[in-house]
């Protein structure tokens, strides 16, 4: 049914036309969330602010419009889709504020929840919270799906850390349960509401069976259906009302800010891997495991060990362990070494008589513990990367008294081969008895969906009536068990939950056929498909964790809705639908927007790289093959062109002024459709390139400097209080720390081919990329040298498709770290420096090592939340200048008490220092400002 006009003349009244999206690409977007369901929304919405909300939910009731809440859309069970209007978060939903000396923390549901914590994080504390999603999932789903992890257990979640909401109701009211003010005003207005709850809490605490039940069910981890425990906990109807919107999933009402009680985060940990010979060996010891000082104990059955053992950097073991092997990973955590150690002893004692098969000893070596942690956390996407194209990767999450855990995880298996799920797997957080099992599944034809829909018939009546467990864990009821929850609670406890449900939200619009469902098939009703697009991205399971370091999310489309498009255009393709309008809106918001740096491969659980995919497409677009091939042929021209061209640039801005000139630049990319670029003031000035004769042999450490063509060709802005340019910065900085300098031979003809790859050109980037090696191989001598380029992006170029293993290839911070600390002596400076991580440096693994170099150059290094890649991506800051601003919308109020920032990409620090009112500039800049050169020692 079509939303009414009136609703909708209302809306556009309420919201700016830019924040509503109608139109059928965007709609398909964002129909789809990390479950397996679909509904395409007809309208979403993009709201900002609190009374946006309020008023929105008013038209919803006035109009009987249903509405959905979507924080980040990470959810595993269908709650945050809709086909009727969709409630999305905008950017400001991020505030955060830290209390008590940490001791609580009060944040807007738009944080990311590993944000919260790095806030945190310099006090030791953290929230209760930490689910595996918890780098993308928002504090809104975390609380609205009581979501718990792997440490937390039941103690730590949500609702046992809730110290305060703040809520938006369906007829629009707010209650801020920590603004007295609001509290007795929320008396007032709704003090029939109020003794309606206190009602059912008294009927239900009279009930002793039933109030019983609802302890016995929430001493295991359970997040099915509404939080009843409210009203067995709480006799005050406020603090019913606030714990009973925790896990409710949007179909109470609205939350716009959540204080937690946090919880100690301890700095020191060990971390063991135990495998016993059977699953009842190591069920047995769960129990005696949670009587000591543990922080986590996960469990993995053989096939989830299976599916990981031929995963390059497990060790050879894993391959080797028995059929019926089971294993726990267990660590624990302690605020002094001496506290871990006694811990550790304390553990092992406990364990003494359990047989074990294997067991890595409790080791506080990070990359011992990296390596443990690695087995548990790949199993999901190993099951992912093998499944056949068209399925979809289904975790399921259940629960089962500790004590039967041993009997669960068999019947389980049982349950597998009966329905034929050969590849599932089994892990999950033994200590709460909370079990994940991973299987593939296709909905392509009717025999695949009768399939899934026995087999979850077997496991709801395994769960929830033979063992009296929790059909959801922690992920939320949202439509996939919507119709079990009155087989798992009972009739009484039900009928209990639609009370709740009609009188916070009596007309139905608050997600309706989520957790409560009168449609006893909704489960199998809106599967998603997952049709094949590309080989590149058939893995994905859309579930969105590469979003937050996406540059272009919340402008266009996100890597994750970039797939779900393509999917869609090549389906209907297949199935002879006109495709042209979707694909000439996907050129803009899918292909020409996107940075294609790769960022979404590091969080992507089966490593997909939507960037492949749209150079792939650029490829198959790509018309100017003759262009192409003569830039490569005639490199340098091009080079003293482009120099020319900032020249010109230059003579305009002290001829006409900088606003002027900024003002006509705009006028003219506008009219170019972002052919010609955008002038900023931080436009680079161009280089005086002269070649430089080579140097005379001496004793001195010889370096092969490779300055790239962009450091070629662009120097400092003309307002840049450093107007050395990164060429000569860069040899006075090698010469400082002794080393002579080497320049291969035909510099500027050189390239390593990105220009050519990033707009569809391979095989001229390769070319480009071949001819380089072979250059650096010769001024290497065959490698006897190590090569410096001063510019990562270049060197990541050069380093992908295995060149020579005899050149020692390194960027500024490799080169830095490796052959200068030694050679120089740093002198840091007191004030704060903004660092800048490019996608690159991340790629290279240099990440960390960029930032201990930074702390040893100043006292105060800033690292912006949030700015995970620039969006200049090579030439876009210039030709699609709203990529870059839309990337780096936050950075002028997070480094705003900086004097300088640094980086590793010259075209990278155009954008940032256009946006950020500072300047931007390499590594080097700032290395050669607090260093001398070390005094040899006599």
């Amino acid at each position: 049914m079509s939303l009414p006009a009136d609703f909708l003349t209302a809306v556009r009244q309420l919201i700016p036309a830019q924040r509503l999206f109608d139109d059928p690409l965007s709609t398909l977007a964002f129909g789809t969330d990390a479950s397996f369901y679909r509904l395409i929304p007809q309208l979403v919405v993009r709201v900002e602010a609190e009374g946006e909300v309020g008023a929105l939910l008013q038209l919803a009731t006035r109009f009987d419009v249903p509405v959905t809440f979507r924080a980040a859309g990470t959810s595993l069970s269908g709650q945050a889709l809709s086909d009727s209007v969709l409630i999305v978060l905008g950017d400001q939903w991020n505030g955060r504020e830290i209390l008590d000396g940490g001791e609580r923390i009060r944040l807007q549901p738009g944080v990311i929840g590993a944000n919260a914590n790095a806030a945190l994080a310099p006090l030791q504390r953290k929230i209760g919270p930490d689910p595996a999603s918890i780098n993308a999932a928002k504090i809104g789903g975390i609380l609205a799906n009581n979501s718990s992890g792997m440490c937390c257990g039941t103690a730590q979640n949500s609702y046992h850390t809730l110290a305060g909401l703040r809520l938006v109701l369906a007829d629009g009211s707010v209650l801020d349960t920590e603004d007295a003010a609001s509290v007795a005003t929320f008396r007032h207005s709704h003090a029939a509401l109020l003794e309606q709850l206190a009602e059912l809490g008294r009927q239900t605490r009279a009930d002793t069976a039933l109030a019983e039940r609802i302890r016995h069910k929430y001493r295991l981890k359970n997040t099915t259906g509404l939080s009843l425990n409210a009203l067995v906990d709480f006799d005050e109807p406020l603090e019913i009302l606030s714990h009973l919107m925790v896990g409710s999933e949007g179909t109470l009402g609205f939350i716009s800010s959540v204080t937690y009680h946090t919880v100690p985060e301890h700095p020191h940990k060990a971390t063991a891997l135990l495998v016993f010979p059977d699953v009842e060996t190591c069920c047995r010891a769960v129990p005696v495991l949670k009587r000591q000082p543990v922080a986590a104990v996960e469990l993995l059955d053989r096939r989830s060990l299976r599916s990981v053992q031929n995963m390059q950097g497990m060790p050879a073991w894993v391959r080797e362990l028995s059929v019926n092997a089971c294993a726990l990973l267990v660590e624990t955590r302690a605020a002094s070494p001496s506290l871990l150690d006694e811990q550790i002893g304390q553990i092992l004692h406990a364990l003494a008589d359990f047989p074990r098969e294997k067991q890595v000893d409790f080791s506080t070596d990070p990359q011992v513990c990296n390596q443990l942690w690695r087995i548990r956390k790949d199993t999901f996407p190993a099951v992912g990367a093998v499944r056949p194209v068209g399925t979809t990767v289904i975790i399921e999450d259940v629960t089962f008294p500790v004590e039967a855990l041993a009997e669960g995880v068999n019947r389980l298996l049982e349950l597998f081969d009966r329905h034929g799920y050969t590849e599932a797997i089994i892990f999950g957080h033994a200590l709460e008895g909370n079990l994940h099992f991973v299987f593939t599944q296709g909905f392509d034809d009717p025999a695949q969906v009768a399939r899934y829909e026995a087999f979850m018939g077997d496991v709801a009546q395994l769960v929830a009536v033979e063992f009296g467990g929790a059909l959801k864990a922690e992920h939320g009821t949202g439509r996939n068990m919507a119709p079990f929850v009155e087989l798992e609670w009972g009739a009484d406890a039900y009928a209990l939950m639609w009370q709740i449900k009609r009188l916070l939200d009596p007309t139905g619009i608050l997600n309706p056929d989520v957790v409560l469902s009168e449609n006893p098939r909704i489960h199998l009703q809106n599967l998603k498909p997952l049709p094949a697009a590309d080989a590149i991205v058939d893995k994905c399971i859309e579930c969105g964790f590469c979003e937050p370091v996406c540059p272009s999310n919340g402008l266009t489309l996100t890597p994750r809705q970039r797939i779900v498009i393509w999917r869609d255009i090549q389906a209907k393709k297949r199935a002879g639908i006109d495709t042209r309008e979707l694909e000439q809106a996907y050129q803009q918001q899918g292909i020409d927007s996107c940075a294609a740096t790769g960022l979404c491969a590091q969080r992507c659980p089966v490593g997909i790289n939507t960037g492949d995919l749209v150079r792939q497409l650029r490829t198959g677009q790509a018309r100017q093959v003759g262009r192409a091939d003569w830039l490569a042929g005639h490199f340098a021209t091009a080079l003293k062109g482009a120099r020319l061209t900032l020249t010109a640039a230059g003579t305009a801005r002290r001829l006409l002024g900088t606003p002027r000139l900024q003002r006509l630049s705009r006028s003219a990319q506008r009219l170019s459709g972002g052919r010609l670029p955008q002038w900023t003031p931080a436009m680079p000035q161009a280089v005086k390139w002269v070649d430089i004769p080579a140097s005379m042999a001496s004793d001195k450490p010889r370096v092969v400097y490779l300055p790239a063509c962009v450091s070629r060709v662009m120097g400092p802005a003309a307002g840049s209080r450093e107007q050395m340019s990164l060429f000569d910065k860069t040899r006075a900085l090698l010469a400082k720390a002794g080393f002579e300098v080497i320049l291969p031979a035909g510099l500027d003809d050189l390239c390593c081919g990105q220009p050519f790859a990033s707009k569809g050109y391979p095989e001229q980037a390769e070319r480009k990329r071949g001819e380089l090696l072979a250059a650096l191989m010769q001024a290497s001598e065959q490698g006897r040298y190590p090569v410096y380029c001063d510019t990562s992006p270049c060197t990541l170029r050069l380093l992908q498709g295995e060149p020579d293993t005899r050149l020692q290839l390194h960027d500024p911070v490799r080169f830095i770290r490796e052959h200068l600390l030694d050679r120089l002596e740093f002198q840091p400076v007191d004030t704060p420096v903004a660092v800048h991580v490019t996608c690159s440096t991340q790629h290279l693994g240099e990440a960390d090592a960029l930032l201990a170099i930074a702390r040893r150059c100043s006292t105060q290094v800033v690292v912006p939340e949030g700015i995970h890649c620039c969006g200049f991506a090579g030439d876009k800051g210039f030709t699609l200048p709203q990529l870059n601003s839309h990337a780096l919308r936050t950075l002028k109020s997070a480094v705003g008490s900086c004097e300088q920032g640094v980086s590793t990409s010259r075209t990278c620090e155009i954008g940032l220092s256009s946006h950020s009112g500072i300047d931007y500039q390499g590594l080097v800049y700032l290395v050669d400002r607090v260093t001398r050169a070390r005094t040899p020692a006599v």
